[in-house]
């Protein structure tokens, strides 16, 4: 039975897009230079390793030519993006809400991260552009000796710590975006769970850009020591611009022995910015590592949360989601690499395009030799409810090991006109079914979701595939 199909509803981005006046007690001008890498690392009065650290990583930028896969980046000019713009100068991040200047609160409220704190977090970092706004922990994880700040503070006061652990799970010449981040990096997540601490309860950060033609470069690392465990969860969202902006992270993550850390992020950016983003683990004896990773916005995206399971018995569990509408290409994926024995990995990939959007599944699943009783599953489901969009899958299995069990998966499928029908024929209207069958699709990603972020990719799906099939 045919159905006609109502009038396409536009995504309603109302509660993300919104700005405030670009008000800076420190911006740099556009342009990505020598002067400019220093420039960023006086303005932070950093230790002369940090600033030898960045111009290294500065140098290997310019000298790598882009990547030559994956979606065209021929459009990016870096010099047309600012690549410091703090709104809080030297005024260290605030513990309290109140203590914000009254636009950027607004902001946070809005945006409902504060009652977010409230409900479900027990630690909450905020970052504004360049510049971390706000950080507070609860006083009894202090009290069991877990840090959390803001990376720029962890310079500053957990030099030996950080030191040890920065940059060593993705080197700044790991590739050209990762060299980018190393060299103008500013804000992001420090945490260090002591040994044997369970933390109980998630730590959240959340990203937003809010300047046009601003590149936001935060340096998120969290450190598990042995027998800890810790759940941190990332929020991203901006403003729709005419102009394109720049988010390129790097999320270095150590899992030390019998370790469990979860990573989940829910980035809705606007279709104006490029996400180009690194993010490893490196997991050792007895350890888990677990990735869930949504992508639901930019107009660019290429991100493939990778673990490196580095110690007997190590465990990956990685699950990536990709949604992908009208002038966006999400190109996600996961990466496992088995170095030692007896390791496990389970990936699983799920993606919709609709309206001329395009997915990729792009992932790695290597074995080394000598990692004997490996076990690897790996599992793509794809669904494309109408006939303008595209996704596809590369996966490179990379095996060098007999005595190893692997498994892959792959399968597209698309939304029939017997399930709506049937749908509708108890009682929903099509668009309805149609938010129905998505959410079934999804139900793996969402049921790991806290309850606010699960609420709001119901909310954003159904707006989305409104009047998508017909």
């Amino acid at each position: 039975m045919a159905q006609t199909a109502p009038a396409i509803t536009p995504l309603d981005y109302t509660r993300y897009d919104f700005k405030n006046p670009e008000t800076y007690r420190v911006r740099i001008p556009k342009g990505l230079s020598v002067e400019v890498v220093e420039k960023i690392s006086d303005l932070k009065k950093e230790p002369e390793w940090m600033r030898e650290y960045r111009l290294r990583a500065y140098k290997h930028f310019v000298d790598r030519p882009m990547p030559d896969w994956g979606p065209s980046l021929e459009e990016i000019d870096f010099d047309a993006f600012t690549y410091f713009a703090d709104p809080m100068g030297e005024d260290r991040p605030k513990q309290s809400w109140e203590d914000l200047p009254a636009d950027i609160k607004n902001t946070f409220d809005r945006l409902g991260i504060p009652k977010a704190e409230r409900d479900y977090f027990g630690g909450v970092g905020a970052q504004y552009d360049s510049g971390t706004v706000y950080h507070k922990i609860r006083e009894d994880l202090t009290q069991k000796g877990i840090l959390f700040c803001d990376t720029d503070t962890a310079v500053r006061e957990h030099p030996d710590l950080l030191r040890k652990y920065f940059g060593k799970t993705i080197p700044y010449n790991d590739n050209k975006f990762a060299a980018l981040n190393s060299a103008v990096w500013s804000g992001g997540s420090f945490v260090y769970i002591p040994p044997g601490v369970d933390a109980g309860i998630p730590l959240q950060a959340y990203f937003r850009i809010n300047a046009k033609n601003v590149g936001q470069f935060e340096r998120t690392l969290i450190i598990a020591d042995k027998g800890a465990k810790v759940h941190y969860i990332e929020g991203c969202t901006a403003p729709i611009y005419s102009t394109d902006s720049l988010h390129a992270a790097v999320v270095e993550v150590v899992a030390e022995p019998y370790a469990k850390i979860r990573y989940t992020t829910v980035q809705n950016w606007s279709k104006n910015v490029y996400n180009l983003v690194t993010k490893r683990a490196a997991a050792y004896e007895n350890a888990l590592v677990e990735w869930v990773d949504g992508n639901m916005g930019s107009k660019v995206t290429m991100k493939y949360p990778s673990v490196y399971l580095k110690g007997r018995g190590a465990r990956a569990d990685i699950l990536s989601v990709a949604f992908a509408s009208a002038g966006q290409i999400i190109d996600s994926g996961a990466k496992a690499v088995h170095s030692a024995p007896d390791t496990s990995s389970k990936i699983i990939s799920k993606s919709i395009a609709i309206r001329g959007g395009q997915t990729s599944y792009r992932g790695l699943l290597h074995v080394a030799k000598g990692a004997t009783g490996v076990k690897a599953a790996v599992r793509c489901d794809a669904l494309l409810p109408d006939d303008s969009s595209r996704s596809d899958t590369y996966p490179y299995n990379e095996i060098h090991e007999e005595d190893a069990t692997i498994t892959h998966e792959a399968v597209v499928g698309k939304i029939g006109e017997e399930q709506i029908f049937y749908l509708m024929s108890r009682g929903l209207n099509e668009s309805d079914a149609i938010h129905l069958i998505l959410m079934g699709f999804l139900a793996e990603f969402a049921k790991e979701l806290p309850v606010d972020y699960a609420l709001e990719l119901n909310r954003l799906i159904q707006l989305e595939m409104i009047g998508a099939v017909g």
